[in-house]
């Protein structure tokens, strides 16, 4: 099947062309024909898999009938690089088609966005909080959406967007068409689900399973010994975009300063980051001017860089459905990427947990000179952290920048508790390759 099966309006036909898409993806092969017809859908697939433009051409399609200049279709993303991305292929779909998006998230001034609106729009690619300001501002009318889109609803619900979201569905026309994305399930999305969707068509791809683009492997590791596995696993990289996840944004702020102390062309992205810090870094990966970028669950959602050779986890996430959302960020649009774990003992049981959500033993990778006093069928080490807080705040449960129930900061780590130097050894390999940034 290609793109012409689907009978796209030629000037939409010509943004594809532009785009340079030949085949459809899985996703957009199965999800395309159900929007044209109007259907509600629940669609379960992967990042990476094509789900934005398995939606956003169907909708372009249905706006070309209709006013123009009156607010249709409505986007909701969990963050405002999702939201750019989204606008991005909207821009480059529709080019010839005459059809105007625009975004709305905050962390930047109401009033070019309130302009835009005055002009008038067919398309809103928003992030829930802004969206209600505005509209309980009067800047916006929402009576006319026919088509509403929630991209990577699980993301929003464990960021706390739920009752937002419930607040601006409550808004929306019940005539209208619904469109809700998950890579993941949770109960609360299923219930959310339930409630908005009308009669859906459930559209399943690879939920749990590996891409087919991806290798998957581990590598057992000494929590003291992880930083010069690191070295030793970026270097074998080559020159590929690296994205490597760690647990804390203490410990990837500081991560990032021993890579670059090595000789690493690397920066962070965590939470402790002005907006235009964070751009300034996503700009600096995205474009090639650093390889490695060091980042939290938290901070890196949204992060769309499309050819990411390699994410490695410099610890294995709290939950095996991040192992999927991480992973996903290579391997995208059907090009090969490889995701790596170091996995210390105490990381075990995760790794075990991961391995039955995805039907499958992942390949476990040995490192001359990196021994460990654990083999991959050792028990799991129950680790308790020690702060310097009062016995009775000490958290022993491992926890993410924020836990999406509860929205607490974990305590942070000692470099030793965290398995990094005390003292950076300047190791410098490859000078030619890296470089500070």
């Amino acid at each position: 099947m290609d793109f012409n099966n689907f009978d796209f309006h030629p000037q939409i036909k010509a943004g594809i062309s532009a785009a340079d898409y030949a085949d459809p993806t899985p996703i957009q092969e199965k999800t395309i024909p159900v929007i044209l017809a109007g259907k509600d859908v629940l669609g379960l697939a992967q990042t990476g898999t094509g789900k934005t433009a398995a939606f956003v051409l169907p909708i372009l399609q249905q706006l070309m009938r209709g006013p123009r200049g009156k607010l249709r279709a409505l986007i909701l993303a969990p963050t405002r690089e999702l939201a750019e991305q989204t606008h991005t292929f909207i821009k480059l779909l529709g080019r010839q088609t005459g059809l105007r998006s625009i975004t709305i998230y905050g962390g930047v001034g109401q009033k070019p966005q309130k302009d835009a609106l005055k002009e008038g729009v067919d398309i809103v690619v928003a992030c829930p909080g802004r969206l209600l300001d505005l509209k309980n501002q009067g800047a916006l009318d929402l009576s006319r959406i026919q088509i509403l889109v929630l991209d990577e609803a699980d993301q929003m619900f464990d960021m706390g967007f739920l009752p937002s979201i419930r607040r601006i569905i409550a808004m929306l026309p019940q005539n209208r068409q619904t469109l809700l994305f998950s890579a993941t399930m949770p109960e609360e999305i299923r219930k959310l689900a339930n409630q908005i969707l009308h009669n859906p068509v459930t559209i399943e791809i690879s939920i749990s399973e590996p891409l087919n683009t991806i290798t998957h492997a581990v590598y057992l590791a000494e929590p003291a010994r992880k930083e010069e596995m690191l070295l030793n696993l970026l270097k074998e990289a080559g020159d590929g975009s690296v994205l490597v996840f760690i647990r804390t944004k203490h410990r990837a702020k500081k991560l990032a300063f021993e890579l670059q102390q090595a000789g690493v062309s690397a920066t962070s992205l965590q939470g402790n980051l002005s907006q235009s810090q964070r751009d300034t870094a996503m700009r600096a990966f995205r474009f090639g001017k650093v390889q490695v970028l060091v980042a939290t669950d938290i901070a890196a959602r949204g992060i769309d860089v499309s050819r990411v050779s390699h994410v490695i986890n410099y610890d294995l996430p709290d939950t095996p459905e991040a192992y999927t959302h991480r992973t996903g960020r290579t391997g995208r649009m059907e090009r090969l990427g490889t995701a790596l774990s170091l996995v210390s003992q105490e990381d075990l049981g995760m790794l075990r947990t991961i391995e039955r959500l995805m039907g499958q033993k992942l390949e476990v990778r040995k490192m001359d000179g990196f021994e460990t006093s654990f083999n991959i069928n050792s028990p799991a080490l129950k680790v308790v952290k020690q702060t310097n807080r009062k016995p009775d705040s000490v958290k022993v449960s491992r926890l993410n920048d924020v836990s999406p129930s509860a929205r607490r900061k974990p305590a942070s780590e000692s470099p030793k508790s965290a398995g990094l130097p005390q003292k950076s050894p300047r190791r410098v390999y490859n000078k030619n390759r890296f470089s500070s940034y």
